[in-house]
């Protein structure tokens, strides 16, 4: 019944079936009645976590509820802000870049306990592949965070900075994968300044991971292994004493260390990369999901995979691919790893169980295989072949292949 609405027509939509006036609402959310007037007509906006938390919470209803969950596959250049307009704008936003120069809105600071359950629910958003959800609350991730570290300051201010730098990682993370390279960069550049400020190393660590993944979007491969490799050698010393934490973020810097390699033809160095990643696994013991890594010997088997596709090792893909178990991993990285099994099924003209390793990861991740950057080429490449099979045709129509794709 709400999907067509605005943020502000939702709250007037669900205050109403409350029963409550637009004063009550707003004074037990602690606003004027002005204030949600101007929210309820959209001439405001809703743009803090905490405030449309707390509306949520007075009128009895979920976040999803109040904000809308869209979905990536209806996206289209009239969904505006809702989608990622609303995320390349928070992240242009140059005013929380110049404090000292700009007098900015006195906002309430957000509770750093919320900021902690939203950083970690989009985390689990990103890691589920739940892609629609991800976009639609970044921004406003993004915007408290920016508040939060202009506010706090000593052991708060710390926290906000590591709050904030986990925020710009899983953005960076999910822009990579939906083709958005150049705003990756921008985002693991911020989220990287904040880390530093943290002063947490495992922090640097995952800020690090995050920027060599974006610099192996934009195709700086060697600029990659570089700062992934420093990131690592800064966090060596510390191996003496791991926790699973550090390993964890150790091991997936030599795997990004790794896939960079791949991409820049140069085998001995992935092979040393990887090596390292196998051995910070077999020392972590069992998989793990340590600082949303999902790092462990499964995921080490994941890159195997990759970079056998990198260097056009079919055969060595498909040995491993197809028979290695991923379902204690995240949604994620299940799916990721079976458009790489889909990858090598396709160089081996086995058409047919390729589109079966992408229909069954269709399943359990719709919006990262319709979404991800390589499973879109590879379906495109199997149009391209004489007689493309039905099941293929029905994917891309859903993958939205056919018609002109809009431009973010």
């Amino acid at each position: 019944m709400t999907d067509d609405m605005t943020t502000g027509q939702r709250v007037a939509f669900y205050r109403r079936r409350r029963g409550m006036s637009q004063e009550v609402l707003a004074g037990l959310v602690g606003k004027t009645g002005e204030w949600l007037r101007k929210i309820e007509t959209n001439r405001a906006e809703l743009d803090r976590l905490s405030v449309i938390r707390a509306v949520a919470k007075t009128l009895d209803v979920s976040l999803g509820d109040l904000i809308g969950e869209p979905d990536l596959f209806e996206w289209s250049p009239d969904s505006g802000r809702e989608t990622i307009p609303s995320l390349r704008a928070a992240l242009h936003d140059y005013r929380h870049l110049t404090p000292a120069i700009l007098a900015l809105p006195e906002d309430e600071p957000p509770s750093l306990a919320d900021m902690e359950r939203d950083v970690a629910d989009a985390w689990n958003n990103y890691q589920r592949s739940q892609y629609g959800t991800l976009a639609r609350r970044l921004p406003l991730l993004i915007h408290d965070g920016q508040t939060a570290v202009r506010f706090y300051d000593g052991n708060d201010g710390q926290r906000a900075h590591t709050l904030m730098a986990y925020a710009h990682q899983v953005a960076t993370l999910f822009l990579t994968k939906i083709g958005e390279a150049d705003l990756a960069w921008i985002s693991a550049s911020r989220g990287l300044a904040a880390a530093n400020t943290s002063n947490d190393h495992i922090v640097i660590g995952s800020l690090g991971r995050a920027a060599a993944h974006a610099l192996v979007s934009i195709g700086e491969y060697g600029q990659a292994v570089g700062l992934a490799a420093a990131t690592a050698q800064f966090l060596q010393p510390r191996l003496a004493k791991p926790t699973p934490q550090l390993l964890s973020v150790y091991g997936s810097l030599h795997l990004v260390c790794a896939m960079a390699s791949a991409r820049d033809d140069d085998r001995g160095s992935a092979d040393v990369h990887i090596g390292e990643a196998e051995t910070a696994a077999v020392r972590l013991g069992a998989d793990g999901n340590f600082v949303w890594t999902a790092f462990g010997r499964t995921n080490v088997k994941i890159h195997q995979v990759a970079i056998a596709n990198e260097f056009g090792d079919v055969q060595r893909a498909i040995e491993i691919g197809p028979h290695l178990d991923t379902s204690g991993l995240p949604v994620e990285r299940r799916v990721r790893h079976a458009i790489e099994t889909a990858r090598a099924h396709a160089r081996w003209n086995q058409i047919d169980e390729a589109l079966d390793a992408l229909l069954t990861a269709e399943q359990i991740g719709p919006d990262q295989v319709r979404y991800h950057r390589l499973s879109r080429a590879l379906v495109r490449e199997i149009l391209n072949r004489p007689r493309p099979p039905a099941l293929a045709i029905e994917l891309s129509e859903r993958m939205g292949l056919g018609t002109r794709l809009p431009r973010w």
